[in-house]
Parts: C-alpha cells; structure tokens; sequence
C-alpha cells in the first residue's frame, strides 16, 4: 500500500477515481437497463434477470454494510498515517463495499450471460474498481479480496431464483 501511494500520478489518480466512482452507475445501470430491455422487447428471461442482477448487488450490499458494523475496521490511513489516501472516505474499511457490489453484479451477470465477451469485461471492471479502492489508499488488500468473495458468493447463492 506503501509502494501504490509512493507512486501515484495526477493521471493514473484521474482513472481511478473514475473507476471509483463508475461502481454506483453501472451496479444500477445494468439491472435497469436489461429491465427496460425486457420490457420493451417482451422478453422474460432478461426482466428475471435484471432481477437476479439487482437482488445480488442489493443482498450483497446489505450483507456488507452488516459486516463492516460488525467489525469495524479503520480506513488503512487511521492505522497507519504513512498512508496517505487520495481522499478520506468515511465509514469503516472491512470488507470493501466497492469491490463486494461490482464482484456481486460481474457474476450475477455473468451467470445470466455466460459469454466471454460478458463475462471478461465484467470481471475486468469489478477487479480494476476494487484495484482503484487500494491505489487510494482506502482499503486493504484483504478488504476488496473479502468483497470480492461476498460480492461473488452472494451472486452464485441466489442463482436459482433466475430460474
């Protein structure tokens, strides 16, 4: 985390403040947007899942907001003041509510559209948004690999209700 703070650029902070904040968009984006599809196309099976799109990213949502109440971790940059974030996010660091709302949306859609050219791009997204929470300086490496792991499992648990 050290290292990630020591070489951060104006330009390469400009992308990942981007990719920080793209999460909230897209998390609601692509449930929307594939309800508006099914709708206007008719089509069932993408209204069920935009759906089980939306049930995953709020489940998982909702799990990790009990979680960080829970365990109350400080921001990386309480604990350690040689860590200098890029700005001071608020709450608590454990698990990464970034990392677990994308991870939970890349799998759920993934699993409505099992196609690499879904698949891969989603994955890319969640996995540079949870890398932008590090670079930073607001989370932990454990805190978006957490994330992750709810944000995925919590997709994977629900998805037999797509059916």
């Amino acid at each position: 985390m050290l290292d990630l703070a020591a070489s951060r650029t104006p330009g390469q902070t400009d992308v990942m403040m981007f990719l920080s904040k793209s999460y909230k968009y897209v998390d609601v984006g692509v449930p929307a947007g594939l309800l508006v599809g099914g709708i206007i196309s008719n089509d069932k099976q993408m209204r069920q899942n935009a759906l089980y799109i939306a049930s995953s990213t709020a489940i998982s949502y909702g799990a990790m907001l009990l979680i960080k109440h829970l365990v109350k971790r400080p921001r990386p940059f309480v604990q350690n003041i040689n860590i200098v974030p890029v700005y001071r996010a608020s709450s608590t660091s454990f698990p990464s509510g970034h990392a677990t709302s994308t991870f939970s949306t890349a799998m759920a859609l993934s699993n409505a559209y099992p196609k690499w050219y879904v698949i891969a791009p989603s994955f890319l997204w969640a996995g540079s948004v949870a890398y932008s929470r590090m670079y930073l300086g607001v989370h932990y490496p454990t805190d978006v690999t957490a994330g992750a792991i709810l944000g995925t499992g919590t997709a994977l648990l629900l998805q037999p209700i797509r059916k």
